[in-house]
Order: structure tokens, then sequence, then C-alpha cells
């Protein structure tokens, strides 16, 4: 799809213009505004194995590094407090946040003392779904969310997974065994592996049916440079011409209506969150990986938490030495920021709401001062010429199919924009931190720009900063005209090798 090609390049060189480190001075996150919604994202930076394809800050763990870590995360969790901070949903990241499962606990039993928390989310891997943590998280956690990424298990040995955390049918009974324990059960997925075939994913979305899930998220896969080099020297090279594909099949094979007409076994929870129809995960209320949705703004605790708070966003520093110090001196631990500038607020706004499913265009004109289709008009023009959207008015935008596809490609790429930034904060390591996550071969990782000096932007900087931008606006004004010639000639890919997927699998499974 034409339409698609024009939009990744937009977005990248969208994100490539504000999402760049400058160096942080602040020792304190800004406090809260008052009637303002928070959520507390708490980063564990910890794992058994470094998988390839991760962005994420992670090391490998061990305990002497680990356990300090999480004191002085809970030291940073009462300086919020003392900020003036409350939340009422806390989502803990990794690494593996369940690496030290009674560091853990007693980490998430201060947060529920200090804050108004209603419901806690964290992440796990595959062999930690054992009796004895699920009884310590019961309670505790309402929403696990267990990274399966694939129950093939040649893509598991592919990615190192398979003799740490066991068979796909392995996987798929601690699954079924670990779900009645929390509200919502969540497994993630990712789609469009080098090595994944159509018959692959729809094994992939079969064991996700069987395996009781209440909730799973399949994520495109999306990796920054430097990942995607970590993943043609393990897995191959990604090939994102088949991507539409893919989500159509995943779409058709949870969604679509079962043989007798009654709805599919799933719903949507975001564009590629799927909630379980009759479970705790699925309604509007239902909580999903993707905590940008129902909170805007968010702090961020821990070692390469990402913090967005008004027009900035702030990188904590991807040093587990250099958090720890600075929490040991009584300060936090923010190592650069960007700050968004209108338009890029506004552009976060769409995608974000429209990455939910719908966007309140009543909203948008009282936060910003100008309708949608003043303030973002090519994006607006964009999306319409694709015929993305179902519903259109005054009120409120919602997406058709198409739409969400295009979602999905937007938000592929913010994230893949959101991996450079980390890549940004990875480069600053020293030493053997260094050594533990590049090897041997860090000496031939390209760095990345080190961060300007603060208030340093040059006019040859502002200068690219407008061809960006200028950039980025042809890109999409060529989107348009291809969207239109598109809709004109009727020309979207044939999909019904994911029709005929999905009806295969149906009528097998039911």
């Amino acid at each position: 799809m034409i339409s698609e090609r024009l939009l990744t390049q937009a977005v990248r060189l969208c994100t490539a213009n504000y999402l760049k480190l400058s160096p942080c001075e602040e020792s304190f996150m800004p406090a809260p505004e008052p009637g303002q919604r928070y959520m507390l994202y708490m980063h564990v930076p910890f794992c058994e194995r470094l998988c390839p394809y991760c962005s994420f800050n992670r090391f490998p763990f061990r305990e002497e590094r680990a356990k300090p870590y999480f004191e002085n995360m809970r030291k940073e969790m009462r300086m919020l407090k003392d900020l003036g901070y409350d939340f009422d949903s806390v989502y803990i990241g990794g690494g593996t946040p369940t690496i030290m499962i009674d560091e853990l606990c007693e980490t998430i039993d201060q947060a529920r003392d200090l804050f108004s928390i209603n419901e806690v989310s964290s992440e796990t891997n595959p062999n930690h779904l054992i009796p004895s943590y699920l009884e310590k998280l019961k309670g505790r956690v309402q929403r696990l969310s267990v990274g399966v990424q694939s129950f093939d298990d040649g893509l598991l040995k592919q990615m190192d997974r398979y003799d740490k955390y066991g068979s796909g049918q392995e996987i798929m009974e601690r699954i079924q065994e670990a779900s009645p324990y929390f509200t919502s059960m969540n497994a993630d997925m990712i789609f469009n592996f080098p090595a994944q075939t159509e018959d692959i994913l729809i094994n992939d979305i079969e064991m996700v049916i069987r395996s009781g899930a209440s909730q799973t998220t399949f994520y495109p896969l999306m990796a920054s440079p430097a990942v995607e080099r970590s993943l043609a020297a393990t897995v191959g090279k990604v090939d994102y011409n088949r991507e539409r594909q893919f989500y159509e099949i995943i779409c058709d094979l949870l969604l679509g209506d079962l043989p007798d007409g009654r709805p599919g076994l799933f719903e949507l929870g975001s564009a590629w969150t799927f909630n379980r129809r009759g479970t705790g995960a699925a309604g509007e209320d239902a909580m999903i990986d993707e905590y940008v949705v129902d909170y805007e703004e968010y702090p961020a605790i821990g070692s390469g938490g990402i913090t967005y708070l008004g027009s900035n966003l702030y990188v904590n520093t991807f040093s587990v030495n250099d958090y720890n110090a600075a929490l040991d001196a009584g300060r936090m631990s923010m190592m650069g920021k960007t700050t968004f500038s209108l338009h890029d607020r506004m552009r976060y706004r769409f995608m974000m709401q429209l990455f939910g499913l719908r966007l309140d265009k009543r909203q948008f004109e009282r936060d910003f001062g100008v309708s949608i289709e003043v303030g973002l008009p090519v994006e607006m023009a964009f999306m319409r010429a694709c015929g993305a959207f179902a519903t259109d008015n005054a009120d409120e935008l919602t997406l058709t199919p198409k739409g969400r596809y295009l979602v999905v490609v937007m938000m592929r790429q913010f994230f893949i924009g959101v991996n450079n930034l980390r890549d940004q904060a990875r480069a600053a390591l020293t030493g053997e931190e260094r050594e533990l996550i590049f090897g041997d071969g860090c000496k031939k990782e390209p760095a990345a720009a080190a961060p300007a000096a603060a208030g340093a932007t040059t006019d040859g900087a502002a200068s690219g900063e407008a061809e960006h931008e200028s950039v980025a606006y042809i890109k999409l004004e060529e989107a348009v005209a291809e969207a239109q010639a598109e809709a004109a000639a009727d020309a979207l890919e044939d999909a019904t090798a994911a029709h005929d997927a999905a009806a295969s699998f149906i009528a097998s499974a039911h």
C-alpha cells in the first residue's frame, strides 16, 4: 500500500524532529497540575536473557545489582509523594518486573500505602507463571501481561527463549493455570518476525484462544536501527510489506463473527489489543498495555523510565549505577529531555486517541484552542482520503478497519522513534555496563549523537528542524494524493488469503 509507505516516511521524519534528547539539569520532576490524572510507571531493567528484538532498558540479572535498585525505586516513589502526586493506576514494565518477587511485592505494597491505587498492571515472563509467584501476585496485581511473543518452537529458539521459558505448548499450559488469578491475563505477542509465516501466525492465534488468556496484544515488530541490525544478525531482515496482511489475519480470526452468527470471541481494546468477551478484561474499563491511551501524562521511576508531563518528555538514565547514585544523593535520575511544540502535542493526541479507537473532537478543541481540522489539516486530509474514519462528525472520530491499520503504522513508527530515543540514552553507558549490553562489539556499535548542550540550538539546528518538518509535510501531502488515487481506483491489496485463513480456522475451531 503506497499510502502506508509514505505515512511511514512522514511519521519517521516527524519523530526524528521532536524525539531528540537534550541534557536535563533538573533534579526533580515538575509538581503535578491540579485536576490532572496521572498514572505511575515503574521500570525494572533486569532479565535472565536479553532478547534481540527488545529496545527497552535491560541488563543481565544479578541479585546484588537488583536488590539496592528496588530499594531506590521505593525511595523515588516517596519523592513523588512529597511533590504532591497521587495515582489510581500503576504499570510495572521491564525488563522482567517479577525477577525478584518479594522485592516487587514490597514495592507494590508501598505504592498502595502512598497513593490511591485501584489497579496494578505488571509484566512477567512465562517461567514466572508458577504457583508460588502467582499466590503472591494474587490481589496485588489485577492485570498480568506475560511476554510470549510466539508459541512457535522454531521462533522461540531463534529468539533464545525456548531453553529458558519452555516450548509453546508449555507456555500455553502455564497461561491456562495462571489466568484465574487475575482480572485480566494478557498474552503479549509479536507479529511479522522475519521467519514467521502465515501458518505460524495462525497457529499463534489458535494457541492464544486455547490458552484462555482474557486479553492478547499483537504488536507489529518495531525496531530502531540498532535493534534492526541485531535482528538481522539473529532472526533475519524485517519485511514490512506483509505487515498489513498479517494484521488482517489477526483481526479476522479474533474479531470475526462465529459460524452461528454470534460476535467474535474477542473485541477491540485498542488498535492492537484484543479483549476476550465475557471476561474481566472486556468492556470500556479494560486495562491495556498502552497506558498512554487512558493517561496522557505519567511520571516514570526507575532506570530507563520515560516520563511525559505537560509538553516535556524526560528520560531517566539508562545506567543502573548512575540511577542508584542519584537516589543516594537525594535527587531523581532524569538525564535527558525533549520538549513538544504545540503542533507536536496535537499530533500526539491525534495518534493516541485514535489508537484508543475514538478521538474526542470537542475535547481537542477545548485543550488546543482550535478544531482538529484547523490544527492538523494535512493529517485529517490524509486520513479522510484513505477512508480511515467510520465516524467523522462534530463530536468524534472513529476508525474503519483500514483506518485501524494506518494507526498501527503510525504507532509502529512512533515507537521506533521512541526506541531511537532509548538508543541515544543507551549510548551514554560506559565501562562494565556498556560491556554488559554491547559486549565485544561495543566498539563497532555506532554511537548516537551526543545531546546538544542545554539551550544551544544553533541557527543550523533550527534550520534542520524546519527542513525535517517541511519534508514531513511534503510526505504527508504525497500520501494524501496517493490515498485519493487509491480510493478512486479502489486499489486496495487483495486480502483473500487472510479471509480464507480466518474462515478455515473458525470452521475447524468450532
